[in-house]
């Protein structure tokens, strides 16, 4: 028998693998461990030798070995203690005990010992290879048997850990629908410890009013795609507790449970596996996504889709009635200046007070929305009358006149209010809503702060005011502006102290507007900084050219809007403006309303103080028709101050001017200037010079002049009134 053979049959019997196996051959008798080595090798076997148990174990603490070969007897430590290093830290590792010792002890201590076979002295290499190659195999398939057993396990492990931790709460019913398994999620929602919900009928957990439609799901026999799905249901929570009634919402789908036999017999029936999934957060999502589609976020109001259902289905409800309905525009007459001068966070609070005070004007079954901005609506469905709407406009005025309290300060808004009547002012909700904007914009043309019905004529100037608003943008670049200057004269000299600067609009169709026109219109397009800078530019080149000419210089006197004076930027363009056009400060007073410092005093008194420093002079505009007040004309850096025109016209021969003689007064108290607007007769120029008034204007005195003829004027150096 040659070795070749041998060792195709050893592999063909028993399996052993193609790789070299590892053998570690112990043994203290030099001549019997070199010949098995030999022999092991001719059978494509990797040998170690070791001629002691000593070293046996010191290679066993550094390699792996899928065998040993071991004798009983040698000095030091003998075969035992290799058995028992091996049986501590390499169990694994088969072993054959080779030794003359045959005695029956030796043979039961070594089996104890975990040794796979025993092998006599002297040996026959077949039984030697035979007895090896057996070893070997049992090995491979202990080792195949154990991964496959480590892999099982980590499969139920993996699977117990993916049922546990799932989201949702997975439970099996008996064939009568009594829970048999739960998952530890059930226990996380119900707050019922699992063991105490085994055995029990499902029906102790479902909502009563559920019950019909549980009855489906948690007796499901269909399998696939013909079980339920996404079945919504209510479950009880902690059903013993005291705390009653609360329940979560879950979605259940199940399919039924069968044995499958193998004789061809039917399938038998075992029960249910479902699935519950907790939908509440999803529901309460799914609210608030609904409750954000249809409100405003800043003030919980409805907003403008939702508006405008409730107001098509009241308009259906209106035409089967025959009754009237009111639809109210409300836009806040200061909320730009407010929000612009004290930030968006004072404009969040000024809006969310506005709808808390709207709200309480309701009847039940109106509704009051936010548009966006500062834009509300406000329906009144089923109004007997139109006195009804009148009514409300009074009150909704009534509460927004009244002082909001934002911070320390406490700012007046008001209102301008649209209302349009169905069915005379509109037939569809869309239709309504525009014309109760015409009528709201008519109101803002005529002054603010008040409400007005919707006619045609309103219709048709605010058509006018719209073309009139997209053909101001072209206006400022097309030369279409220009400036005229009003002369303004010393009152005990009569000569020129001053011009004030007015604004004309050479409109291509409509010939020459005034200010009171267009100004307006640009207010609301948001274009009266544009338009200001215009008149700033314009006019202080008018300056630099007369002074090229050689013309004494002259103050000039330029009107802002109250929307430029609160940006909260003002300031600083206003003086990087005047910087780029090299304009002496000294020779500019700009001329703002009461009205616009009342806002919000605090920060007109700041501004007004960076402009005072700048050297530019500061008049108010139309005192005594606003809030006049000493401590405020004390507190600011005023240098001037006009009296309207309405008070110099009152002036005549015997009449009582106690009102203008204690103008004049206060202005001389408190040593600021003094100039009349409206001067228009001789009587009112006398009446103001025998009072010392210091300056004064009108057509009396001169007509507001284009560049041609008021430079004409000073250049002639003559007075205005040698006409």
């Amino acid at each position: 028998m040659s070795p070749p053979n041998l060792a195709l049959s050893i592999h063909a019997d028993f399996d052993v693998p193609l790789e070299r196996p590892q053998i570690l051959v112990v043994d203290d008798d030099e001549r019997m461990l070199v010949a098995v080595s030999e022999l092991l090798r001719l059978f494509n076997y990797d040998i170690t030798p070791a001629n002691c148990g000593q070293d046996a174990i010191e290679l066993l603490k550094d390699r792996s070995f899928d065998l040993v070969l071991l004798d009983l007897n040698m000095p030091g430590i003998d075969g035992f203690g290799v058995m028992e290093h091996i049986a501590l830290h390499a169990r694994s590792t088969p072993m054959i005990v080779m030794s003359g010792d045959t005695t029956i002890e030796a043979a039961i201590r070594a089996l104890r010992k975990g040794v796979h076979d025993f092998v006599r002295k002297p040996y026959a290499p077949e039984d030697l290879l035979d007895t090896i190659a057996r070893a070997l195999a049992d090995k491979q398939r202990s080792e195949v048997e154990r991964e496959a057993n480590e892999k099982i396990e980590r499969s139920e492990k993996w699977h117990r850990y993916l049922v546990n931790q799932s989201p949702d709460i997975l439970y099996t019913l008996d064939s009568v629908g009594r829970f048999t398994f739960l998952n530890d999620r059930a226990e996380v929602f119900l707050g019922v410890p699992n063991a105490d919900l085994i055995g029990r009928h499902y029906t102790h957990l479902v909502h009563e009013e559920d019950l019909e439609r549980a009855k489906y799901v948690f007796n499901e026999r269909r399998t696939s795609k013909r079980a339920s799905r996404d079945v919504e249901l209510r479950l009880k929570i902690k059903p013993n507790n005291p705390i009653s009634g609360l329940f979560i919402t879950v979605e259940v789908s199940s399919c039924g449970i069968y044995d499958q036999h193998t004789d061809g017999a039917a399938a038998t029936f075992r029960g249910t596996y479902g699935v519950a999934k907790e939908v509440g957060d999803r529901k309460r999502a799914q609210n608030r996504i609904l409750h954000q589609a249809y409100h405003d976020s800043l003030t919980g109001l409805p907003n403008r889709l939702l508006f405008r259902d409730r107001l098509n289905l009241a308009v259906v409800q209106a035409k089967r009635s025959g009754a009237l309905l009111a639809v109210m525009f409300i836009d806040l007459d200061r909320f730009k200046s407010i929000n612009d001068n004290l930030g968006h966070a004072a404009g969040d609070q000024l809006l969310q007070a506005v709808a808390a005070r709207l709200t309480k004007c309701l009847r039940e079954g109106d509704t009051v929305a936010r548009l966006g901005g500062d834009e509300f609506t406000l329906l009144l469905p089923l109004i007997g009358q139109r006195e009804a709407a009148e009514n409300a406009a009074r009150k909704v005025l009534a509460v927004l006149n009244q002082p909001f309290r934002i911070g320390q300060q406490e700012y007046v808004t008001g209102a301008s209010i649209g209302i349009a009547l169905y069915p005379d002012d509109g037939d569809t909700g869309d239709a309504l809503i525009q014309n109760a904007d015409i009528a709201m914009y008519d109101v803002k043309a005529q002054g603010r702060n008040s409400y007005a019905f919707f006619s045609e004529a309103r219709h048709a100037s605010y058509t006018n005011r719209i073309s009139l608003g997209h053909e101001l943008h072209k206006a400022i670049g097309s030369n279409q502006l220009e400036l005229y200057y009003q002369p303004q004269i010393a009152v005990d000299t009569g000569r020129i102290s001053g011009l004030e600067v007015l604004l004309r609009w050479n409109h291509p169709s409509r010939g020459q507007l005034m200010p009171d026109e267009f100004i307006p219109l640009a207010q609301e397009a948001g274009m009266i900084s544009y338009v200001s800078e215009w008149v700033i530019r314009t006019a202080g080149g008018q300056l630099t050219r007369w002074s090229e000419s050689g013309l004494s210089p002259t103050r000039l006197s330029i009107n802002l809007a109250p929307e430029q004076v609160q940006q909260h930027d003002f300031v600083a363009k206003f003086s990087e403006l005047i910087r780029e056009m090299n304009i002496d400060p000294d020779l500019l007073e700009i001329e703002i309303t009461e009205s616009t410092m009342m806002l919000d005093i605090e920060a007109a008194q700041e501004k007004l103080k960076a402009l005072s420093d700048l050297g530019v002079k500061l008049a108010i505009d139309d005192f005594g028709m606003g809030y006049s007040s000493l401590s405020y004309l004390r507190s600011l850096p005023i240098h001037a101050i006009k009296i309207d025109r309405s008070f110099v016209a009152d002036i005549e021969a015997g009449t009582d001017n106690t009102l203008i003689t204690a103008m004049i007064l206060i202005a001389k108290g408190l040593k600021l200037r003094l100039i009349a607007e409206g001067v228009e007769t001789a009587e009112q120029l006398a009446f103001l010079k025998s009072h010392h008034c210091d300056e004064c204007q009108g057509y009396f005195i001169s007509k507001p002049l284009d560049t041609t003829e008021v430079t004409r004027l000073l250049a002639s150096g003559r007075s205005p009134l040698d006409h």
